[in-house]
């Protein structure tokens, strides 16, 4: 399914938005369904498929940055494209829970059209419906300048609450453009914020009190560029990079606490080389461990050179919904048997 932007329009602030998760190229929104074994598709076509017939980077390559704005609107996604040279990449778009954080009306007004913007705030016990941009850095280096990165709001992880996808993955310390300036404090009215989601904009324009002294969150500002290999700070290991298998020490070397056992939805395959190969999303339960890594955009250009050619780094899920990266099998699996036990085989 696919919506034109017109059915979208970005004004009234914070602008309409499609009911599903999306992705945004050519001044339409085509929708993204969740498929237990494919991933997230485009009319059936897997996500990562889709992108590459666009020429864009896939999901690996590109970083979660939390939406409570206007940013989850076509309309306005078409208007930085126009106005602020976002380009032609598609734009994925997935729809997001929120809890412990709400957006609320800010103490100033845009100086672009004088509409009142939203801002993030903590608010303990509140779900709220938002969406997670998966931008590259391209696109973030245009978010940057849309939002007055540094001036009006400033680029953090944020680590309040929590945020989950559509498909169940959570969202652990997402990027987030919070209120920097204090025409981007919260508005408090009689001395508490009003959420965006209880009052539209014409009713927000009129409204009158002082801006809050913070918005309580819990969100460490980031410098520099983001770069993808950032999130998760997690890999998932099943074959000879586990603890205690030949290649171990590659990952240990980055390693922070103990590995854990963990699961992933997928098979392994006993290659006849010596070395396993997982294929994710077959609907069983592929077992290896997680580990934790200091500095996964450090660690993990070496690990790819390793893994070479027949594998490909992606992100799954554990059963609670923690992101992973993972090493996947990229080529057939005809004729390889299965490791029901996990590798090495036993003999």
């Amino acid at each position: 399914m696919a919506w034109p932007d017109a059915d979208f329009p970005a004004d009234p602030y914070p602008g309409a938005v499609p009911p599903t998760s999306f992705v945004h190229v050519d001044e339409a929104s085509h929708a993204l369904v969740a498929d237990s074994r494919a991933g997230w598709c485009v009319e059936g076509v897997p996500l990562d498929t889709w992108l590459a017939a666009h020429a864009a980077a896939p999901m690996a390559g590109r970083l979660p940055v939390l939406s409570y704005g206007s940013n989850r609107c076509p309309g306005k996604i078409t208007w930085l494209r126009r106005e602020l040279g976002l380009g032609a990449d598609p734009v994925v778009v997935l729809r997001a829970r929120t809890e412990g954080v709400a957006a609320v009306w800010a103490a100033g007004l845009r100086h672009r059209d004088g509409q009142r913007p939203a801002v993030l705030a903590a608010a303990p016990g509140v779900v709220e419906q938002h969406a997670v941009w998966f931008a590259t850095p391209e696109q973030i280096a245009v978010l940057d300048r849309c939002e007055g990165r540094d001036e009006r709001f400033r680029l953090a992880r944020l680590r309040t609450g929590t945020v989950h996808t559509e498909d169940g993955m959570r969202v652990e310390a997402p990027w987030c453009y919070v209120g920097h300036a204090a025409t981007r404090r919260p508005l408090l009215v009689d001395g508490a914020a009003a959420r965006c989601a209880d009052v539209p904009q014409a009713a927000a324009l009129v409204l009158e009190g002082d801006a809050a002294p913070g918005d309580d969150l819990d969100a460490d500002t980031v410098t520099g560029a983001p770069h993808p290999d950032e999130w998760p700070a997690a890999l998932f290991v099943y074959g000879l990079l586990q603890p205690g298998g030949p290649s171990w020490n590659l990952v240990a070397a980055n390693g922070a606490g103990e590995p854990a056992r963990a699961t992933v939805d997928g098979t392994v395959f006993d290659t006849g080389r010596g070395y396993p190969a997982l294929r994710p999303g077959t609907g069983g339960r592929a077992a290896g461990w997680v580990v934790a890594l200091h500095d996964p955009a450090a660690a993990l250009p070496g690990l790819d050179e390793y893994e070479g050619r027949d594998y490909r780094r992606v992100r799954l899920a554990a059963p609670d919904g923690r992101p992973m990266w993972a090493y996947t099998w990229d080529g057939p699996t005809d004729g390889m048997p299965t490791l029901a036990c996990g590798w090495p085989p036993r003999l």
